[in-house]
């Protein structure tokens, strides 16, 4: 049994959901902090990137990029989904007043991790070689070892790379987002690239390049589980047994209000509301009259039967990101995998800026759809498109006019991947456009409709790539991958829509587009027109088209929300949260 509500009485802690000023400068400062922690490790793996197709050549770095590819798959299997439920979970317990569930729930989400992921990485030691020929795409034997050596050097790294991002996850479930920015966005990233710099030097081996990048996975993975038990330590009170007896029965509450608009759109929207419904408590009324075993295994069943769908959704989710790599490989060959690859490389930072953001908004908008507040979460949804669309629309319209100055930066191998940048760029902008609509749908509980979602995008990604790989090689696999992405994208968007009655599409993502359309499309346009696209005419273009965005910005700053940034300060932990008052049950 779920709470709803048509609205949330302003006089009800405000900081309830993270909505209110208060609410939204915490998450602005956070938000602010991830997308810095987003660019320094993009930058970061740019870096790693360009080392490794300098020092390995385009066969030798293809098959670097595929083992590291599929060593990414692999621990995305291994963390059984596990990053939505460790922040939805431990943010919906602490919202309804059920601190002393913590532990158990910590427990059901990373001990399965523990387990899978040391078996899948026995599993990767042993099939190295039958992988290696797989995605080797017809290389000489002799690549084919290398190739298997580096995926035995990345299988030892599984457990380690699963156990860090689930601990990471759950610290954010506490609003602790510090953890995740200094770990995973600047102290991992570093490490990667100090190490393949050292043996790019060195003109070390595939293997070696392969254990300089996953070895800072080692300290990274202590380190979080420190975090993880010491945030625990503060947060979450001792598990108590409460007192038997009946529950109250629930004040009654007007019910929701109409939903605005057309007859047949609130009929549809009515309908799709009612067969969804929202996700259940943690732990039924029921199971608390029992003993801590029995509250224990009813936080293992209710976890699980959240997260199965989001745990197949997430492997779906990385296979959207990587699996066309490794079909360019086996199809195409290692050489058309690293000019993938390379061309490819910055589609990482939008996806790390939108990670960046959601990792601060993702507990804000768990509360305040747990205690239904839909007005805050909408608010929430809407600055978060609109700061990710202000923070990466500048780097993908820039990438349109100036591809070729991009690849030739990696080598003159890499200079025919101007289509596949064009095709990506324009994907991630109706990516980032759309705004963390995935993560809208998984944290009102729709795991299984994201499942859905992920299912049908990954089969037209692959059923485009195998037509399309043999015939155009890497172009086809971004062909591929950009119509995965629209998928992915439009059908949440329609869901959250009908569903929630929720869209990104406010004042600050409208006016962010417009901003940087003008400033990044328009303007290195008539750059190009007048000057040229050689680097002294690209380096002006982008000089005058950032200062004319960095002014607008401040002149448009609040359509925008940026006077959110104003006040300066630590946030403090934010107070376990209480059901509003007058709140509807919902059914299942």
């Amino acid at each position: 049994m779920s709470v709803t509500a048509d609205r949330v009485p302003s006089t009800v802690d405000g900081a309830a959901a993270g909505a209110g000023r208060a609410g939204l400068r915490a998450m602005a400062r956070g938000g602010v902090a991830g997308i810095a922690g987003a660019g320094f490790a993009a930058v970061a793996g740019i870096g790693v990137t360009w080392l490794a197709a300098r020092g390995l050549g385009p066969e030798r770095a293809g098959a670097f990029f595929a083992a590291t590819a599929l060593f990414v798959l692999v621990g995305a299997v291994a963390k059984l989904g596990t990053q939505t439920g460790l922040v939805y979970w431990p943010a919906r317990l602490r919202a309804r007043g059920q601190g002393h569930l913590l532990g158990s729930c910590l427990r059901a989400g990373l001990t399965p991790v523990a387990g899978v992921s040391a078996v899948l990485g026995a599993g990767l030691l042993v099939a190295a070689p039958a992988l290696a020929r797989l995605t080797a795409g017809g290389a000489g034997p002799d690549t084919v070892a290398q190739h298997t050596a580096g995926l035995r050097a990345l299988a030892v790294f599984v457990p380690l790379a699963a156990f860090a991002d689930a601990a990471l996850a759950a610290t954010r479930g506490y609003r602790q987002l510090q953890p995740t920015l200094v770990l995973d966005r600047v102290a991992r990233p570093v490490l990667q690239l100090a190490g393949v710099a050292t043996v790019t030097v060195a003109a070390g081996s595939l293997a070696a390049y392969a254990v300089a990048w996953a070895l800072p996975y080692l300290p990274v993975a202590a380190l979080a589980g420190y975090a993880l038990a010491r945030t625990h330590r503060t947060t979450a009170p001792p598990l108590r047994r409460p007192a038997p007896g009946p529950r109250p029965a629930p004040a009654p509450g007007p019910g929701p209000a109409p939903a605005p608009g057309p007859a047949k759109i609130r009929v549809i929207r009515e309908y799709v509301a009612r067969r969804a419904g929202d996700t259940r408590d943690l732990v039924p009324d029921h199971a608390n009259l029992g003993g801590r075993g029995r509250v224990e295994r009813a936080v293992w069943r209710g976890f699980w039967g959240f997260g199965w769908p989001r745990a197949l959704g997430s492997v779906g989710q990385l296979a959207l990101q990587r699996v066309d790599l490794l079909l360019v490989a086996g199809l195409g060959g290692l050489g058309a995998a690293a000019l993938y690859a390379v061309a490819g490389r910055f589609v990482v930072l939008g996806q790390l800026a939108n990670q960046g953001i959601s990792q601060s908004v993702q507990p804000r908008l768990a509360e305040a759809l747990a205690i239904g507040d839909r007005a805050a979460a909408n608010r929430l949804y809407q600055v978060a498109t609109g700061w990710l669309v202000l923070a990466t629309w500048p780097l993908y319209l820039l990438l349109l006019s100036y591809a070729p100055l991009y690849l030739g930066f990696f080598g003159d191998a890499y200079r025919d991947g101007g289509p596949i940048v064009a095709v990506l760029a324009g994907a991630m902008l109706l990516s980032t456009g759309c705004g963390m609509v995935d993560m809208v749908l998984a944290m009102a509980g729709r795991t299984s409709w994201n499942l859905a979602n992920v299912a049908v995008a990954l089969g037209v990604t692959v059923a485009l790539d195998l037509a399309l790989i043999p015939r155009l090689g890497a172009l086809g696999a971004a062909i591929g991958l950009a119509a995965a992405v629209a998928v992915n994208n439009l059908l949440p968007l329609a869901q959250v829509g009908l569903a929630l009655g929720l869209h990104p599409f406010g004042r600050g993502t409208l006016t962010a587009a417009a901003l940087a359309v003008g400033c990044f499309g328009v303007l290195p346009r008539i750059f190009v027109a007048v000057a040229g696209s050689g680097p002294a005419a690209a380096f002006a273009a982008v000089v005058a088209a950032t200062g004319v965005y960095l002014a607008g910005a401040r002149l448009l700053r609040g359509p925008l929300a940026l006077d959110a940034l104003r006040r300066r300060g630590r946030p403090r932990p934010a107070p376990a949260l209480r059901p509003v008052p007058g709140t509807r049950p919902t059914p299942n």
